[in-house]
Protein backbone atom coordinates (compact mmCIF):
# COMPACT_ATOMS: atom_id res chain seq x y z
CA UNK A 1 0.00 0.00 0.00
CA UNK A 2 1.22 3.73 -1.23
CA UNK A 3 -1.17 6.12 -0.28
CA UNK A 4 -1.00 6.30 3.26
CA UNK A 5 -4.21 8.46 4.44
CA UNK A 6 -6.96 6.57 2.03
CA UNK A 7 -9.27 6.99 5.65
CA UNK A 8 -8.98 10.71 5.37
CA UNK A 9 -10.01 10.45 1.17
CA UNK A 10 -12.32 8.73 1.96
CA UNK A 11 -14.30 10.02 4.33
CA UNK A 12 -16.41 12.84 3.06
CA UNK A 13 -17.92 13.59 -0.41
CA UNK A 14 -18.87 11.05 -2.59
CA UNK A 15 -17.46 8.18 0.10
CA UNK A 16 -17.88 5.04 -1.83
CA UNK A 17 -16.49 6.54 -5.45
CA UNK A 18 -13.67 8.17 -3.48
CA UNK A 19 -12.70 5.11 -1.60
CA UNK A 20 -12.81 3.52 -5.09
CA UNK A 21 -10.80 5.47 -6.64
CA UNK A 22 -8.12 5.37 -4.40
CA UNK A 23 -8.20 1.74 -3.97
CA UNK A 24 -7.16 2.09 -8.24
CA UNK A 25 -4.84 4.77 -7.35
CA UNK A 26 -3.10 2.70 -4.82
CA UNK A 27 -2.74 -0.32 -6.94
CA UNK A 28 -1.19 1.60 -9.73
CA UNK A 29 1.09 2.81 -7.20
CA UNK A 30 2.33 -0.95 -5.94
CA UNK A 31 2.81 -2.02 -9.17
CA UNK A 32 5.68 0.32 -9.55
CA UNK A 33 8.08 -0.91 -6.67
CA UNK A 34 11.53 -1.85 -8.50
CA UNK A 35 12.42 -3.70 -5.37
CA UNK A 36 10.42 -7.04 -6.53
CA UNK A 37 11.94 -6.49 -10.12
CA UNK A 38 15.25 -6.21 -9.12
CA UNK A 39 14.90 -9.44 -6.59
CA UNK A 40 13.56 -11.39 -9.68
CA UNK A 41 16.24 -9.91 -12.11
CA UNK A 42 19.56 -10.09 -9.33
CA UNK A 43 20.57 -13.59 -7.81
CA UNK A 44 24.11 -15.23 -6.54
CA UNK A 45 24.14 -18.51 -7.27
CA UNK A 46 27.09 -20.97 -6.76
CA UNK A 47 29.64 -18.45 -6.52
CA UNK A 48 27.95 -16.15 -9.09
CA UNK A 49 25.70 -13.48 -9.68
CA UNK A 50 23.47 -14.80 -12.10
CA UNK A 51 20.91 -12.05 -13.64
CA UNK A 52 17.21 -13.40 -14.91
CA UNK A 53 17.13 -11.16 -18.32
CA UNK A 54 13.79 -13.00 -19.80
CA UNK A 55 11.26 -9.65 -19.95
CA UNK A 56 13.98 -7.31 -18.86
CA UNK A 57 15.65 -6.67 -21.74
CA UNK A 58 14.39 -4.18 -24.83
CA UNK A 59 13.45 -5.42 -28.26
CA UNK A 60 16.12 -5.72 -30.83
CA UNK A 61 19.21 -5.66 -28.11
CA UNK A 62 22.12 -8.08 -29.97
CA UNK A 63 23.27 -8.53 -26.22
CA UNK A 64 20.05 -10.25 -24.91
CA UNK A 65 20.71 -13.64 -23.60
CA UNK A 66 21.22 -15.28 -19.88
CA UNK A 67 23.97 -13.27 -17.79
CA UNK A 68 26.80 -14.04 -15.23
CA UNK A 69 29.61 -13.19 -14.21
CA UNK A 70 31.64 -15.62 -12.11
CA UNK A 71 32.88 -13.98 -8.56
CA UNK A 72 36.25 -15.60 -8.94
CA UNK A 73 36.73 -12.62 -11.52
CA UNK A 74 35.79 -9.24 -10.10
CA UNK A 75 37.47 -7.83 -7.01
CA UNK A 76 34.85 -5.41 -6.33
CA UNK A 77 31.02 -5.14 -6.93
CA UNK A 78 29.50 -1.54 -6.78
CA UNK A 79 26.11 0.27 -7.35
CA UNK A 80 25.28 3.88 -8.22
CA UNK A 81 23.01 5.78 -9.56
CA UNK A 82 19.82 8.27 -9.55
CA UNK A 83 16.53 8.65 -9.31
CA UNK A 84 13.30 9.33 -7.76
CA UNK A 85 12.47 6.34 -5.24
CA UNK A 86 16.00 4.72 -5.93
CA UNK A 87 16.53 3.60 -2.84
CA UNK A 88 14.01 0.68 -3.34
CA UNK A 89 16.01 -0.71 -6.10
CA UNK A 90 19.27 -0.33 -4.05
CA UNK A 91 17.44 -1.81 -1.13
CA UNK A 92 16.72 -4.96 -3.61
CA UNK A 93 20.19 -5.37 -4.51
CA UNK A 94 21.69 -4.84 -0.74
CA UNK A 95 19.63 -7.93 -0.14
CA UNK A 96 20.29 -9.59 -3.85
CA UNK A 97 24.29 -9.52 -3.21
CA UNK A 98 24.41 -9.70 0.40
CA UNK A 99 28.03 -9.70 1.49
CA UNK A 100 29.30 -9.69 -2.67
CA UNK A 101 28.40 -6.24 -2.62
CA UNK A 102 31.66 -3.54 -1.75
CA UNK A 103 29.50 -0.76 -1.59
CA UNK A 104 27.96 2.32 -3.86
CA UNK A 105 26.60 5.62 -3.76
CA UNK A 106 23.24 6.18 -4.83
CA UNK A 107 20.94 9.79 -4.93
CA UNK A 108 17.74 10.37 -4.09
CA UNK A 109 15.10 12.81 -3.14
CA UNK A 110 14.85 15.21 -0.19
CA UNK A 111 12.24 13.89 2.21
CA UNK A 112 12.94 10.21 1.50
CA UNK A 113 13.86 8.33 4.09
CA UNK A 114 17.38 6.80 4.42
CA UNK A 115 16.87 2.79 4.16
CA UNK A 116 19.73 1.64 1.98
CA UNK A 117 22.68 0.52 4.98
CA UNK A 118 25.33 -0.43 2.59
CA UNK A 119 24.79 1.39 -0.13
CA UNK A 120 25.63 5.13 0.59
CA UNK A 121 22.92 7.94 0.00
CA UNK A 122 22.50 11.66 -0.11
CA UNK A 123 19.28 12.86 -0.11
CA UNK A 124 19.14 15.98 -3.00
CA UNK A 125 16.71 18.62 -5.12
CA UNK A 126 14.45 17.88 -7.36
CA UNK A 127 12.79 19.32 -9.63
CA UNK A 128 15.12 22.27 -9.19
CA UNK A 129 18.61 20.66 -8.45
CA UNK A 130 21.02 22.03 -5.74
CA UNK A 131 24.58 21.76 -3.96
CA UNK A 132 23.37 18.70 -2.48
CA UNK A 133 23.48 16.90 -6.24
CA UNK A 134 26.44 18.19 -6.51
CA UNK A 135 27.73 16.45 -3.73
CA UNK A 136 26.17 13.26 -4.58
CA UNK A 137 27.91 12.66 -7.59
CA UNK A 138 31.57 13.85 -6.07
CA UNK A 139 31.01 10.49 -4.52
CA UNK A 140 29.85 8.44 -7.03
CA UNK A 141 32.62 10.01 -9.02
CA UNK A 142 35.29 9.04 -6.04
CA UNK A 143 34.37 5.44 -6.32
CA UNK A 144 35.81 5.43 -10.10
CA UNK A 145 39.35 6.76 -8.90
CA UNK A 146 40.76 3.69 -8.79
CA UNK A 147 38.43 1.79 -11.14
CA UNK A 148 39.70 -1.96 -12.86
CA UNK A 149 38.88 -4.30 -15.15
CA UNK A 150 37.92 -6.30 -12.03
CA UNK A 151 35.30 -4.53 -10.58
CA UNK A 152 31.75 -4.88 -11.69
CA UNK A 153 29.16 -1.78 -11.45
CA UNK A 154 25.95 -1.66 -11.58
CA UNK A 155 23.86 1.73 -12.10
CA UNK A 156 20.36 2.31 -11.63
CA UNK A 157 18.64 5.30 -13.16
CA UNK A 158 15.28 6.57 -13.88
CA UNK A 159 12.62 9.31 -13.92
CA UNK A 160 14.76 12.35 -11.84
CA UNK A 161 17.98 11.77 -12.55
CA UNK A 162 18.14 14.52 -14.85
CA UNK A 163 17.84 16.84 -11.38
CA UNK A 164 19.58 14.53 -9.37
CA UNK A 165 22.35 13.30 -10.62
CA UNK A 166 23.08 16.92 -12.02
CA UNK A 167 27.60 17.72 -11.81
CA UNK A 168 28.12 21.29 -14.10
CA UNK A 169 30.35 20.67 -16.49
CA UNK A 170 33.54 23.29 -16.88
CA UNK A 171 32.81 26.75 -16.08
CA UNK A 172 28.84 26.52 -15.00
CA UNK A 173 27.92 26.81 -11.44
CA UNK A 174 24.93 24.89 -9.63
CA UNK A 175 23.51 27.45 -8.83
CA UNK A 176 23.15 28.85 -12.93
CA UNK A 177 21.55 25.32 -13.42
CA UNK A 178 19.40 25.69 -10.99
CA UNK A 179 18.31 29.18 -12.19
CA UNK A 180 17.85 27.92 -15.80
CA UNK A 181 15.92 25.01 -14.83
CA UNK A 182 13.35 26.85 -13.00
CA UNK A 183 13.11 28.97 -15.52
CA UNK A 184 12.61 26.44 -17.84
CA UNK A 185 10.50 24.02 -16.57
CA UNK A 186 8.59 25.78 -13.58
CA UNK A 187 8.19 29.49 -15.01
CA UNK A 188 7.84 28.76 -18.38
CA UNK A 189 6.33 24.68 -18.45
CA UNK A 190 8.93 23.45 -20.68
CA UNK A 191 8.29 20.01 -21.28
CA UNK A 192 11.45 17.41 -19.84
CA UNK A 193 11.78 15.72 -23.12
CA UNK A 194 12.88 19.61 -24.39
CA UNK A 195 14.73 20.02 -20.98
CA UNK A 196 16.95 16.93 -20.83
CA UNK A 197 18.73 17.53 -24.39
CA UNK A 198 20.36 20.73 -22.84
CA UNK A 199 20.74 19.08 -19.43
CA UNK A 200 22.81 16.26 -21.27
CA UNK A 201 25.44 18.25 -22.73
CA UNK A 202 25.93 21.02 -19.46
CA UNK A 203 26.82 18.26 -17.15
CA UNK A 204 29.63 15.84 -16.06
CA UNK A 205 28.25 12.38 -16.37
CA UNK A 206 25.17 12.63 -18.81
CA UNK A 207 25.42 12.26 -21.96
CA UNK A 208 27.00 8.75 -21.74
CA UNK A 209 30.00 9.91 -19.56
CA UNK A 210 29.35 8.18 -16.85
CA UNK A 211 29.91 4.77 -18.74
CA UNK A 212 32.94 6.60 -19.63
CA UNK A 213 33.91 7.69 -15.97
CA UNK A 214 33.73 4.20 -14.91
CA UNK A 215 35.42 2.17 -17.97
CA UNK A 216 37.20 -0.59 -18.01
CA UNK A 217 34.85 -1.86 -15.54
CA UNK A 218 32.29 -3.83 -16.73
CA UNK A 219 28.94 -2.02 -16.91
CA UNK A 220 25.46 -3.22 -16.02
CA UNK A 221 22.40 -0.23 -16.63
CA UNK A 222 19.04 -0.77 -15.24
CA UNK A 223 16.57 1.93 -15.07
CA UNK A 224 13.55 2.39 -12.82
CA UNK A 225 11.65 4.21 -15.97
CA UNK A 226 9.88 2.16 -19.24
CA UNK A 227 12.56 2.71 -21.67
CA UNK A 228 10.24 1.97 -24.51
CA UNK A 229 8.56 5.26 -24.27
CA UNK A 230 11.10 7.06 -22.80
CA UNK A 231 8.39 9.85 -22.09
CA UNK A 232 7.17 10.67 -25.74
CA UNK A 233 3.46 10.15 -27.29
CA UNK A 234 3.28 6.64 -27.16
CA UNK A 235 6.35 5.46 -28.76
CA UNK A 236 7.86 2.20 -28.62
CA UNK A 237 11.42 2.53 -28.80
CA UNK A 238 13.91 -0.29 -29.60
CA UNK A 239 17.35 -1.29 -28.79
CA UNK A 240 19.10 0.59 -31.09
CA UNK A 241 16.44 3.39 -31.43
CA UNK A 242 16.77 4.58 -27.80
CA UNK A 243 20.66 4.40 -27.83
CA UNK A 244 19.80 7.36 -30.94
CA UNK A 245 17.71 8.89 -29.27
CA UNK A 246 18.42 8.62 -25.90
CA UNK A 247 18.25 11.87 -22.96
CA UNK A 248 16.71 10.68 -19.91
CA UNK A 249 19.36 7.56 -18.91
CA UNK A 250 22.71 9.16 -18.15
CA UNK A 251 25.01 6.26 -18.89
CA UNK A 252 23.95 5.77 -22.66
CA UNK A 253 24.22 6.70 -25.69
CA UNK A 254 22.37 10.04 -27.07
CA UNK A 255 21.82 11.73 -30.57
CA UNK A 256 21.07 15.16 -30.00
CA UNK A 257 23.95 17.67 -30.58
CA UNK A 258 25.16 21.34 -29.30
CA UNK A 259 22.43 22.75 -32.26
CA UNK A 260 19.51 20.52 -31.14
CA UNK A 261 19.87 22.24 -27.36
CA UNK A 262 20.23 25.60 -29.01
CA UNK A 263 17.76 25.30 -31.38
CA UNK A 264 15.30 23.76 -28.24
CA UNK A 265 16.58 27.42 -26.20
CA UNK A 266 15.31 29.53 -29.13
CA UNK A 267 12.50 27.29 -29.99
CA UNK A 268 11.04 28.65 -25.88
CA UNK A 269 12.15 32.10 -26.20
CA UNK A 270 14.59 31.03 -23.79
CA UNK A 271 18.13 32.12 -25.69
CA UNK A 272 18.58 35.55 -23.70
CA UNK A 273 17.60 34.29 -20.42
CA UNK A 274 19.99 31.55 -20.65
CA UNK A 275 22.90 32.23 -18.10
CA UNK A 276 25.96 32.85 -20.44
CA UNK A 277 28.00 29.94 -18.98
CA UNK A 278 25.74 27.63 -20.22
CA UNK A 279 25.31 29.24 -23.65
CA UNK A 280 29.48 29.24 -24.21
CA UNK A 281 29.38 25.81 -23.22
CA UNK A 282 26.62 25.48 -26.21
CA UNK A 283 28.11 27.75 -28.73
CA UNK A 284 31.87 26.36 -28.35
CA UNK A 285 31.20 22.31 -28.13
CA UNK A 286 33.25 20.40 -29.99
CA UNK A 287 33.30 17.30 -30.94
CA UNK A 288 35.71 15.89 -28.55
CA UNK A 289 33.40 17.17 -26.12
CA UNK A 290 30.13 15.93 -27.73
CA UNK A 291 28.38 13.10 -25.88
CA UNK A 292 29.11 9.75 -26.30
CA UNK A 293 27.85 8.18 -29.32
CA UNK A 294 26.43 5.01 -30.54
CA UNK A 295 29.46 2.94 -31.39
CA UNK A 296 31.33 4.49 -28.18
CA UNK A 297 28.47 2.88 -25.97
CA UNK A 298 28.63 -0.66 -27.89
CA UNK A 299 32.35 -0.36 -27.86
CA UNK A 300 32.03 -0.78 -23.78
CA UNK A 301 29.98 -4.21 -23.97
CA UNK A 302 27.73 -2.97 -21.13
CA UNK A 303 24.44 -4.83 -20.92
CA UNK A 304 20.80 -2.53 -20.38
CA UNK A 305 17.65 -3.69 -18.69
CA UNK A 306 14.62 -2.06 -17.55
CA UNK A 307 12.64 -2.58 -14.29
CA UNK A 308 9.43 -0.71 -15.30
CA UNK A 309 9.09 -2.61 -18.61
CA UNK A 310 6.26 -4.90 -20.77
CA UNK A 311 2.90 -4.85 -19.45
CA UNK A 312 3.27 -6.00 -15.92
CA UNK A 313 3.19 -2.53 -14.34
CA UNK A 314 0.93 0.48 -13.81
CA UNK A 315 -2.08 0.18 -15.77
CA UNK A 316 -2.39 -3.52 -15.76
CA UNK A 317 -2.66 -3.34 -12.34
CA UNK A 318 -5.06 -0.84 -12.22
CA UNK A 319 -7.12 -2.48 -14.98
CA UNK A 320 -7.08 -6.02 -12.70
CA UNK A 321 -8.17 -3.74 -9.57
CA UNK A 322 -10.89 -2.00 -11.51
CA UNK A 323 -12.48 -5.50 -12.82
CA UNK A 324 -11.91 -7.22 -9.32
CA UNK A 325 -14.82 -4.20 -8.19
CA UNK A 326 -16.85 -5.02 -11.30
CA UNK A 327 -15.41 -2.05 -13.22
CA UNK A 328 -14.84 -1.64 -17.10
CA UNK A 329 -11.64 0.55 -18.24
CA UNK A 330 -10.93 2.39 -20.95
CA UNK A 331 -7.37 4.36 -21.63
CA UNK A 332 -8.14 8.19 -22.98
CA UNK A 333 -4.83 8.87 -23.29
CA UNK A 334 -1.23 6.99 -22.93
CA UNK A 335 0.72 10.19 -23.15
CA UNK A 336 -1.65 13.77 -22.46
CA UNK A 337 0.59 16.59 -22.22
CA UNK A 338 -1.28 19.86 -22.03
CA UNK A 339 -1.53 22.72 -18.90
CA UNK A 340 -2.73 20.79 -16.39
CA UNK A 341 -5.68 23.23 -15.55
CA UNK A 342 -7.07 23.24 -19.01
CA UNK A 343 -6.74 19.25 -19.11
CA UNK A 344 -8.20 18.89 -16.11
CA UNK A 345 -11.59 21.20 -17.58
CA UNK A 346 -11.61 19.25 -20.58
CA UNK A 347 -12.03 15.78 -18.96
CA UNK A 348 -14.15 16.89 -16.98
CA UNK A 349 -16.51 18.31 -19.58
CA UNK A 350 -16.34 14.70 -21.11
CA UNK A 351 -17.53 12.95 -17.56
CA UNK A 352 -20.37 15.38 -17.48
CA UNK A 353 -21.41 14.34 -20.71
CA UNK A 354 -21.32 10.88 -20.36
CA UNK A 355 -23.11 10.98 -16.88
CA UNK A 356 -25.98 13.32 -17.88
CA UNK A 357 -26.22 11.21 -21.65
CA UNK A 358 -24.28 8.52 -21.75
CA UNK A 359 -22.12 9.33 -24.39
CA UNK A 360 -19.23 9.05 -25.42
CA UNK A 361 -18.96 6.29 -22.67
CA UNK A 362 -21.90 4.97 -20.57
CA UNK A 363 -21.42 4.72 -16.62
CA UNK A 364 -20.33 2.71 -14.90
CA UNK A 365 -16.89 3.34 -16.00
CA UNK A 366 -13.46 4.00 -15.19
CA UNK A 367 -11.32 6.48 -17.44
CA UNK A 368 -7.65 6.56 -17.59
CA UNK A 369 -5.13 8.44 -18.89
CA UNK A 370 -1.38 9.28 -18.40
CA UNK A 371 1.44 11.30 -19.53
CA UNK A 372 3.30 14.59 -17.90
CA UNK A 373 1.24 17.63 -17.92
CA UNK A 374 2.45 20.93 -17.46
CA UNK A 375 2.18 23.78 -15.09
CA UNK A 376 3.25 27.08 -16.44
CA UNK A 377 3.77 29.05 -12.91
CA UNK A 378 5.31 32.10 -14.13
CA UNK A 379 5.80 34.59 -11.46
CA UNK A 380 3.37 33.45 -8.60
CA UNK A 381 4.74 31.67 -5.70
CA UNK A 382 2.24 28.98 -4.39
CA UNK A 383 2.73 25.34 -3.72
CA UNK A 384 0.92 22.68 -5.89
CA UNK A 385 1.36 20.45 -8.50
CA UNK A 386 -0.06 19.03 -12.02
CA UNK A 387 -2.22 16.89 -10.58
CA UNK A 388 -3.26 18.73 -7.82
CA UNK A 389 -4.22 21.63 -10.38
CA UNK A 390 -6.11 18.72 -12.46
CA UNK A 391 -8.31 18.02 -10.06
CA UNK A 392 -8.99 21.15 -8.62
CA UNK A 393 -9.87 22.32 -12.39
CA UNK A 394 -12.26 19.16 -12.71
CA UNK A 395 -13.90 19.60 -9.23
CA UNK A 396 -15.21 23.33 -9.95
CA UNK A 397 -16.47 21.92 -13.23
CA UNK A 398 -18.13 18.82 -11.75
CA UNK A 399 -19.45 20.64 -8.76
CA UNK A 400 -22.85 19.40 -7.74
CA UNK A 401 -22.25 15.81 -9.45
CA UNK A 402 -23.00 12.92 -7.66
CA UNK A 403 -21.60 10.55 -10.03
CA UNK A 404 -18.21 11.37 -10.87
CA UNK A 405 -14.64 11.55 -8.72
CA UNK A 406 -11.48 12.23 -10.41
CA UNK A 407 -8.00 11.03 -8.81
CA UNK A 408 -4.21 12.21 -10.22
CA UNK A 409 -0.76 11.22 -8.28
CA UNK A 410 2.49 11.58 -9.98
CA UNK A 411 3.53 8.11 -9.09
CA UNK A 412 6.93 8.70 -7.32
CA UNK A 413 4.50 9.69 -4.86
CA UNK A 414 5.43 14.02 -4.88
CA UNK A 415 3.27 16.17 -7.28
CA UNK A 416 5.43 19.45 -7.27
CA UNK A 417 8.13 20.85 -5.27
CA UNK A 418 6.25 20.52 -1.66
CA UNK A 419 7.01 22.77 0.90
CA UNK A 420 4.10 23.96 2.06
CA UNK A 421 3.29 23.88 5.93
CA UNK A 422 -0.11 22.76 7.80
CA UNK A 423 -0.55 20.91 10.83
CA UNK A 424 -0.31 16.80 10.27
CA UNK A 425 0.36 17.92 6.51
CA UNK A 426 3.15 15.92 4.95
CA UNK A 427 6.04 18.06 3.30
CA UNK A 428 4.62 17.43 -0.25
CA UNK A 429 0.93 15.37 -2.01
CA UNK A 430 1.08 13.12 -4.22
CA UNK A 431 -1.79 14.52 -6.16
CA UNK A 432 -5.67 14.71 -5.44
CA UNK A 433 -9.20 13.04 -5.15
CA UNK A 434 -12.01 16.00 -6.11
CA UNK A 435 -15.36 14.78 -6.84
CA UNK A 436 -18.96 16.89 -7.28
CA UNK A 437 -19.18 18.12 -3.72
CA UNK A 438 -15.35 19.27 -3.29
CA UNK A 439 -16.48 22.99 -4.42
CA UNK A 440 -18.97 23.11 -1.94
CA UNK A 441 -17.37 22.11 0.68
CA UNK A 442 -14.32 24.26 -0.32
CA UNK A 443 -17.03 27.42 -0.32
CA UNK A 444 -18.48 26.76 2.99
CA UNK A 445 -14.53 26.01 4.33
CA UNK A 446 -13.99 29.86 2.96
CA UNK A 447 -11.37 28.49 0.43
CA UNK A 448 -11.36 29.98 -3.08
CA UNK A 449 -10.43 27.24 -4.98
CA UNK A 450 -10.51 29.49 -8.46
CA UNK A 451 -7.41 31.74 -6.33
CA UNK A 452 -5.83 28.22 -5.63
CA UNK A 453 -5.80 27.75 -8.91
CA UNK A 454 -4.35 31.27 -10.51
CA UNK A 455 -1.80 31.65 -7.99
CA UNK A 456 -1.00 27.90 -8.60
CA UNK A 457 -1.21 27.45 -4.49
CA UNK A 458 -3.64 24.04 -4.43
CA UNK A 459 -1.66 21.67 -2.00
CA UNK A 460 -3.15 23.33 1.31
CA UNK A 461 -6.86 24.06 0.43
CA UNK A 462 -6.73 20.43 -0.97
CA UNK A 463 -4.94 19.15 2.40
CA UNK A 464 -7.34 20.98 4.45
CA UNK A 465 -10.25 19.66 2.41
CA UNK A 466 -9.37 15.96 2.53
CA UNK A 467 -8.73 15.72 -0.62
CA UNK A 468 -5.08 15.86 -1.02
CA UNK A 469 -3.35 12.80 -1.55
CA UNK A 470 -0.39 11.34 0.78
CA UNK A 471 1.57 8.72 -0.57
CA UNK A 472 5.18 6.86 0.11
CA UNK A 473 8.52 7.35 -2.31
CA UNK A 474 8.34 5.40 -5.51
CA UNK A 475 9.67 5.33 -8.79
CA UNK A 476 8.29 7.57 -11.55
CA UNK A 477 6.42 6.29 -14.60
CA UNK A 478 4.53 9.27 -15.27
CA UNK A 479 1.44 10.52 -13.91
CA UNK A 480 -1.88 8.28 -12.97
CA UNK A 481 -4.94 9.88 -13.47
CA UNK A 482 -8.65 8.28 -12.81
CA UNK A 483 -11.74 9.14 -13.70
CA UNK A 484 -14.84 7.24 -12.23
CA UNK A 485 -18.32 7.45 -13.12
CA UNK A 486 -20.85 5.59 -11.53
CA UNK A 487 -24.02 4.36 -12.57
Amino acid sequence: MRITNKEQLAAHGNREGRKIVAELLDAGLDALDPYVRVKQLVHVENGKIVLHTDGFEMKGDPHAGPLEFDLKDYDRVYVIGAAKGVQRAALAMEEALGDVLTGGHVIAKHGEDIICKKIGVTLAGHPVPDEACVEGCKKIEALARDITSRDLVFTITGSGCGSLMTYPADDITIDEIARFTHMMQIEKGVPTSDLNPIRTHIDRFKGGRLSRLFRPATLVHMTTADPSKQNTPVTRTTYFEMLEHNTFFPPLSTGTTYADCIAILQKWNAWDKTPVSIQNRLLRGTPETENMSVAEYESLGARFFGLIFKDATVYPAVRKKAAELGLPCVMLSEYQQAEAKEAGLVDAAMALCAERMAEPFRAPIVLLSSGENVVTVGAESGVGGRNQEYCTAAALTIAGSRKIVFGAVDTDGTDGPGGFQYPGAPDCLAGAITDGETAQAAKQAGIDLEDALRTHGTSEPLWRLGCGVAAAANVSALDLRVILIQK
